[in-house]
């Protein structure tokens, strides 16, 4: 009798604190519930590593290990092709004050770039002399500082860069991700991408130096 197993493995997982991975770490299982836990548990990776470390599991080893220890087993997959694993020997504390500060930090290196890139782009294309011309044409005369288009354009500017980013303060305006979002999303994708190609590299020449 054919046992189905249907493995949906993820593109990267975290293992902290113990050295010993199980193909529930690295991919959803669904299987008979005779054998739904025995095959969640099985283990596909003794990590080694004294420092954080990078290792890679792929499909044919998932499939491998399934069917040895299920040799009529027929393992089909529904997820990644290959996996990163990171492993790190010990759990990670969270340091409230230090998170606060790299927040802090973070948050000061934007404000300051976005100021000088908005600054600069205001300087470069003469919006002063710009919002003069406004001036001048609304209300028949000259005015330096005209605070009747400065306003309305600083309110305006506000408004618009919080609802493109979607986001002010720890709210969103709608379920869409926002733009920050998606950026970090697509980085990590191609971090991960970069992790698996440099990784199998190592691994095919493990292998055939092994050989």
């Amino acid at each position: 009798m054919i046992l189905d197993i249907y493995v949906k493995p993820a593109k990267k997982a975290t293992v902290a604190g113990r050295r010993v991975l199980r193909l529930k770490d690295a991919a959803e299982v669904v299987a008979p519930p005779e054998q739904q836990e025995t095959v969640k548990n099985l283990e596909l990776l003794q990590m080694t590593a004294a420092a954080k470390t990078n290792y890679l599991v792929s499909i044919t080893d998932i499939i491998k290990t399934v069917q040895k220890a299920f040799p009529n087993a027929a393992v089909v997959n529904v997820g990644e092709m290959d996996t990163v694993i990171e492993f790190r020997p010990r759990k990670s504390k969270d340091n409230p004050l230090f998170k606060w500060l790299k927040i802090l930090f973070v948050t000061l290196i934007l404000l300051t770039g976005s100021a000088t890139a908005i600054m600069s782009f205001h300087s470069d294309a003469q919006m002063a002399e710009v919002f003069d011309n406004y001036y001048k044409l609304l209300m028949g005369e000259d005015g330096k500082k005209p605070l009747l288009v400065d306003i309305p354009y600083a309110v305006g500017l506000a408004a618009g860069i919080i609802v493109f980013f979607n986001h002010l303060g720890g709210k969103k305006f709608t379920q869409d991700p926002t733009p920050i979002e998606v950026e970090m999303s697509q980085y990590e994708t191609e971090v991960t991408d970069t992790e698996i190609d440099s990784l199998s590299h190592e691994k095919a020449k493990k292998e055939e130096a092994g050989q």
